[in-house]
């Protein structure tokens, strides 16, 4: 089955306003930059985003985020977005922040058809006792918190009980992909790419190299096409556009001189 679509707008033509995104990348890298971009042309509001940040630089989810289009973030780190923060304490943005391996695997559960695993991860803090601010009211108080979650003792460890993520959308970033759907990643871009490719129920994946069905190494590929609704393949232009979040450079490379 062919699955690649012409263009950025027309892979998310049908995401509804109010609709879960599960969104790929880990800062800037991974990043599905240009179905982001699409859903922010459509003027899609009201979304419910999963991802482990959301967006820095003004790029990536960042994008839809200071438009006020997302409704509700679960993720893991807020970083430098000063605009996140704001909206969160302002009572704006509703955030459910989880441990980072507990997101990753909730997300593959999700895709893995597992509603739900134990975790020794938040055990005796609030992520299981309930109480984390989950929406401010903008005044300080908090306006709606975490509820508590079960549980249980196992071989004499306690364990908190984990719901798997599924998501109505999944927007993903590969290296390559071919016409059925299945992407390899490129080492640091493969993060939550993979995850979240398993937990949305459509899931989109823009891609840097579109090859033809065969060109792919089976031992290689890191999400098999059925994971896969629809694909994109970027122009040259779009594949090459990576931002670099902090730029460094050696004291001797600042002042203009060479090290030896």
């Amino acid at each position: 089955m062919d699955k690649v679509v012409a263009t950025a707008l027309e892979a998310v033509a049908d995401v509804p306003d109010g609709a879960t995104l599960a969104v790929g990348g880990f800062g800037l890298s991974g990043v599905p930059n240009v179905l982001i971009q699409a859903l922010y042309e459509r003027g899609v509001a009201g979304l419910g985003v999963v991802s482990n940040n959301c967006g820095a630089m003004e790029s990536g989810l960042a994008v839809l985020l200071a438009a006020g289009r997302i409704a509700r973030v679960t993720g893991s780190y807020i970083g430098a977005n000063k605009e996140f923060a704001r909206q969160y304490l302002a009572g704006e943005l509703e955030v459910e922040m989880i441990p980072q391996g507990t997101l990753a695997e909730r997300l593959r559960a999700g895709g893995a058809g597992i509603p739900a695993f134990y975790t020794p991860a938040g055990v005796g803090t609030l992520v299981a006792d309930g109480g984390l601010p989950w929406r401010y009211d903008g005044s300080g108080g908090v306006a709606l918190a975490s509820p508590p979650k079960e549980v249980r003792e196992f071989d004499g460890t306690e364990y908190v009980l984990e719901h798997g993520i599924r998501t109505d959308f999944a927007l993903v970033r590969a290296a390559k992909g071919d016409r059925h759907g299945n992407l390899v990643f490129n080492k640091s871009a493969r993060n939550f790419n993979p995850l979240a490719a398993m937990a949305g129920r459509v899931t989109i994946a823009e891609v840097e190299e579109l090859v033809e069905p065969g060109g792919l190494d089976p031992d290689a590929v890191h999400v098999p096409g059925i994971f896969v609704q629809r694909v994109i393949a970027l122009s040259p232009e779009q594949a090459h556009a990576k931002m670099i979040e902090k730029r460094t450079v050696s004291a001797s490379a600042a002042t203009g001189t060479v090290s030896g």
